[in-house]
């Protein structure tokens, strides 16, 4: 689990598949009203207090978003009304959670070669699109489909070089470059 501060009233987690697992979850319990989601909810409040003294009192509002290879992106916002903590119990949280799912496969390289030799791999099993972004001295490929292949193989094999990264696709659109746009994959098969 790693926690960032976006502002002063604003935190974002991002848990990785294997933090869900180690805790027996899954990424479809998240989707559900459980004692274990609640207990997971309660530890990440917990270390974000720890880490970056950030404490969930009052109307909070949680958004979770589902990316698809790297695990998900949980985003809490404390109420800016000044009465918060007059109006509710310190054990009581109010919750609106706003759910949505990624369909982008996206995986961070440290260099274009790791690319490059995954773009071999990923054309032997038929998978040939995908951009390649550079962001921050960093190299991604989104996948927006995989076609028939499964999700999981397909993550098995973008494992294999590079690892799943936090950055969304919409902070790559608007921050990163475009290496490769569409068919990146067939391209790189091309020229290297």
């Amino acid at each position: 689990m790693r926690l960032e501060r976006l502002n002063y009233n604003k935190i974002k987690i991002f848990l990785t598949l294997d933090d869900l697992t180690d805790r027996g979850l899954t990424k479809e319990d998240l989707w559900k009203d459980s004692f274990k989601v609640h207990q997971l909810f309660k530890d990440m409040m917990n270390e974000a207090n720890q880490e970056l003294g950030f404490e969930a009192n009052g109307p909070i509002a949680v958004e979770v978003f589902s990316l698809q290879a790297q695990g998900m992106v949980v985003i809490v916002t404390k109420s800016q009304q000044e009465d918060a903590d007059d109006e509710f119990d310190e054990d009581y949280i109010e919750m609106q959670v706003k759910l949505d799912e990624s369909k982008h496969v996206l995986y961070q390289f440290a260099s274009f070669e790791d690319v490059i030799q995954l773009s071999h791999s990923l054309s032997r099993i038929g998978l040939l699109g995908g951009t390649v972004y550079h962001y921050e001295g960093q190299y991604y490929l989104s996948l927006d489909d995989v076609g028939e292949l499964s999700a999981d193989t397909v993550i098995s094999i973008l494992a294999e070089f590079g690892s799943p990264t936090t950055l969304t696709i919409h902070r790559l659109k608007e921050y990163g470059k475009v290496i490769m746009q569409d068919d990146a994959v067939k391209t790189i098969q091309m020229y290297f």
